[in-house]
Order: C-alpha cells, then structure tokens, then sequence
C-alpha cells in the first residue's frame, strides 16, 4: 500500500462525508472511493472532524425496532426469500457505517494499519450492499421496500468511547454471528434452486471471515497493550456491551480460520 500523504483531504473529513450520505447508493460509492483514495495515499492522517453521532440514513426502508418486525419465514417460498434477501442487504448497508465509523472513531489512536482495514471493511461492505440490492431488483423488487430493524447502530452506540469494547462486540459477536447463520441460508437457497443469491452469500460469507480475523488480530494487540487476557477481557466487554445472547450451534471451521478459539467461547454461549 502506498502510505499516504501529509496533505490533501483529511481522513476524517472524507469518512465523515460518506456517513453522512443518505442514499444508499451514493454511500456505497462515496466509501468505495474514500477506501481507493486512502489506498493511492491521497488522504491525509488527520482527524480533524467529528464523527456523526447516527449516520444519514434514506427515507426508505421504514425502521422498527427489532421486536416489530414482521415475520419473513424460512425462504423457502420467492417471497420468503425476497425478505431474507432484503433484511442480509439492510444488514450490509448498515456494516458500511460500522466500518467507516471504526476506521474514523479509533485511527487515530490505532494507526495506519487499523484504518486500513477498516476501509477495506466498509468498502467489501458497500460491495455487498450494491450485490443484494441489485439481485433485489432482478427478483422484481428493490431495497427499501420492506421494514427493516433499527437495533444493529445500537453497537456503535454502546461501544463508541471503547475500541476494545467495538471490536469485541462489532466484528467479534455480530459477524461473526454471520459465519454462524449464512452456510445454513446458502443451503436454503440452493435448495430453492436460486443458485445466484447463494453465491453472492458465498462471496459474502468469505469475506465475512477476514473481517472477523481484522477484528481478533486488533483486539488481540490492544489486550497485549493493556495487559489483558483476550478470552477474559472478551468475556466482560460482551457481557458488559451486548444486549443479545450467543446461542449456538457455532461454524466452528469458520471461527477458527477468523481467529476466534473456543476458550473465547466458552463460558459465553
């Protein structure tokens, strides 16, 4: 990677831009060129600007807390499936923010390595956005055009005066819950014969374990800093900062090769 530059654009001004670009595509492109732009060494490391509390959001889809959502079955029927697809594309659109807020929030204390990889986060994310959304529009229908549930930037919340505290619950909980939960989804769309959408969940799923690993291997350097045991710092942070459970059954191939060992389990579940 080319290091970047002490002048031009700061960082921050440009990580701030894209959050708080409302349309869904438009941000997905914005973070796709702030990710280029810090990779050519066109932004400088500077932190000069604020980050949004709540990112732009568009006025569709229609958010609800995660109790009201309707019920959107198995995805075993187109409709079933049209639902799945467009919660996962939700999912992804919000993941762009997770990311860049991270790269914005914490680089500056991280350093260049951790931006980095938070960029190449929010703009795998934004891939995946611009992926679901457009297989959305080839099954007759478009993102925004169901609710969807407005729990997920509660984790930015909770954890935004803590790095260790975000990634232990972001890419250390919440993704990882993805390698958990989507090789079951992939099967059930193949056994629907949409062998599309399952590989774009495929696609998803392998890039999905590289971000878990960003986060271990960060997590895993700020506890070496700190003095901290990873599995036991890990442990209080989730139960500190997360709301939900971790419930198995587990991928534990796929946590493996993210770097999240079953002593950091154990004692969660």
């Amino acid at each position: 990677m080319t290091t970047p530059s002490l002048t031009g654009p700061s960082l921050a001004g440009a990580i701030r831009a894209a959050m708080l670009t409302a349309d869904p595509f438009a941000k997905a492109m914005a973070t796709r060129t702030v990710a280029r732009n810090w990779q050519a060494g066109r932004l400088a490391f500077v932190f000069d600007e604020a980050l949004p509390d709540v990112p732009a959001r568009p006025d569709a889809p229609q958010l609800l807390p995660p109790n009201a959502m309707p019920k959107r079955g198995r995805g075993g029927s187109e409709r079933g499936r049209i639902a799945l697809l467009h919660a996962l594309c939700h999912i992804e659109f919000v993941a762009i923010d997770l990311a860049l807020d991270a790269a914005g929030r914490f680089g500056e204390a991280m350093g260049r390595q951790f931006v980095s990889d938070w960029l190449s986060v929010a703009a795998d994310e934004a891939m995946h956005f611009s992926l679901l959304a457009r297989r959305l529009k080839t099954l007759g229908s478009r993102y925004g055009a169901m609710p969807a549930h407005d729990g997920l930037w509660d984790a930015a919340r909770e954890t935004a005066h803590d790095v260790a505290a975000r990634l232990a619950v972001v890419p250390m909980v919440l993704e990882a819950r993805g390698l958990d939960v989507t090789p079951v989804t992939i099967e059930r769309f193949l056994a629907a014969d949409d062998e599309r959408s399952a590989r774009i969940l495929k696609r998803i799923l392998d890039d999905e374990i590289r971000h878990v690993r960003f986060g271990t291997s960060h997590f895993e350097s700020v506890c070496q800093e700190r003095g901290e045991s990873p599995p036991t710092l890990w442990k209080i942070l989730v139960e500190r900062h997360f709301r939900g459970a971790i419930k198995p059954p587990f991928n534990d191939s796929a946590r493996r090769s993210a770097g999240l060992s079953c002593e950091m389990m154990a004692g969660v579940a």
